[in-house]
């Protein structure tokens, strides 16, 4: 399996592409909904779903375009199930200005395993940066992908509507630095980085 990432949408968010032979999942589409479908085609790929870490704006500008021209089911936290549909709770017009909204996620990512096409992975429910954030994990590839949770020497914001540092602070204790520590860890801004460098090196969680 593959892991592609690209840049999207007004804050420059990491959006995942995960293939494997023709098969894609897409994570986090934050904006320019061409850029994707570009690589998607270039690559001769089909996405099995469109999969969110949490649905703050500006890592959900490209889903109902998206949605629409791959005509794939989109998979969200219980906890934000309304957040797709409201512009007030996504952020976009507090932060942008503008509305942006799509209807309601197909299907809830619930804690635990998942399959999805030729795609096996972990759901961690890791609240804090907002009340439905999971993080993504891949075992057999050593990568969690952990949404604005846990950044390379820094943590999500917890100063947002539904935010809680200390939720957060237990999000990664007790799920994130649970996994094993040559895991890379995939986060929705920045650089990628390593479990065990962060438990030394992150100034914001105390280990």
């Amino acid at each position: 399996m593959e892991l592609t990432s690209m840049q999207l949408g007004p804050l420059g968010t990491n959006c995942y592409v995960l293939h494997e032979g023709t098969e894609a999942l897409i994570i986090d589409p934050g904006g320019d909904a061409e850029k994707v479908i570009a690589f998607l085609e270039g690559k001769e790929l089909q996405p099995a779903a469109i999969l969110l870490t949490h649905a703050h704006f500006d890592h959900i500008g490209a889903v109902e375009e998206l949605r629409t021209h791959y005509q794939v089911d989109v998979y969200l936290h219980k906890n934000e199930a309304d957040w797709l549909v409201d512009p007030k709770l996504n952020g976009s017009l507090l932060f942008t200005g503008n509305k942006i909204s799509t209807s309601h996620a197909e299907y809830e990512m619930k804690p635990g395993k998942m399959n999805i096409g030729v795609f096996s992975f972990k759901v961690l429910h890791t609240p804090g940066h907002s009340p439905g954030s999971v993080s993504l994990v891949f075992s057999d590839q050593r990568w969690v992908i952990s949404g604005d949770v846990l950044f390379h020497r820094g943590i999500g914001r917890t100063d947002l509507p539904g935010g809680d540092f200390s939720e957060l602070e237990k999000s990664i204790k007790e799920n994130i630095f649970k996994l094993e520590e040559d895991y890379t860890v995939h986060p929705g801004h920045g650089p990628s980085t390593i479990i065990g460098e962060e438990k030394k090196e992150n100034p914001f969680v105390s280990v």
